[in-house]
């Protein structure tokens, strides 16, 4: 049996799982100081500490589990190790805050790299979720790279006008609901230019 088959819930809860832990975790402990071989940690950081061994383990159970990883959720992983750790390791939270943007300035760069070879990036990875003629991929493409780095910039405003707490909120939900709501109004592209499998050709 192919190792992709898994538990559809189990595969959300591995994905979303290490997020809602942050999330609790930071609002249990915010409040907190912690003193640790000699040196002072809020619970922001004492957070971050444990989020980058539990994104570490659920990353690797996936691999385990569907025997492959999507590009964003290994850049996702490296990011993490870098950032959170250099937080951890030097005590400042601005790092872990950097992190969202970095992603997204990744990203963005290489959906903008493709698109000036006059390829889309995105069709190679979703192509199978949501089959498009050739020229909604580039439609796409070029709302998403904008979208990215939208989202850089929401988020280097978040984290340095704005409490942690109130970028903890932003992280958690407002960049989620940001992208979710980014597809969701993406509905024309998709109807537009939308392949009916069944027929195995365009609309």
């Amino acid at each position: 049996m192919s190792r992709d088959k898994i538990n559809p819930m189990l595969k959300t809860g591995l994905e979303l799982g290490p997020i809602v832990v942050f999330f609790v975790a930071y609002v249990l402990l915010k409040d907190n100081v912690y003193s640790i071989g000699g040196r002072t940690y809020d619970g922001f950081i004492l957070v971050t500490a444990g989020f980058i061994p539990l994104l570490t383990l659920t990353t690797a159970a996936l691999w385990r589990l569907t025997g492959k990883l999507s590009k964003m959720q290994l850049v996702t992983l490296v990011l993490v190790i870098v950032f959170g750790g250099l937080s951890v390791w030097l005590n400042d939270d601005r790092f872990f805050k950097m992190k969202p943007t970095m992603i997204y300035l990744i990203f963005g760069g290489i959906l903008g790299a493709g698109l000036l070879r006059g390829r889309s990036y995105l069709q190679s990875v979703m192509d199978e979720v949501m089959p498009l003629q050739r020229e909604g991929w580039m439609i796409l493409t070029r709302r998403l790279m904008i979208f990215f780095f939208a989202l850089a910039i929401a988020n280097e405003a978040v984290w340095r006008l704005m409490s942690t707490e109130a970028w903890v909120y932003f992280k958690t939900f407002g960049l989620s609901a940001a992208v979710f709501g980014f597809f969701i109004t993406q509905g024309r592209v998709f109807s537009d230019y939308g392949i009916d499998e069944g027929g195995g050709g365009d609309k």
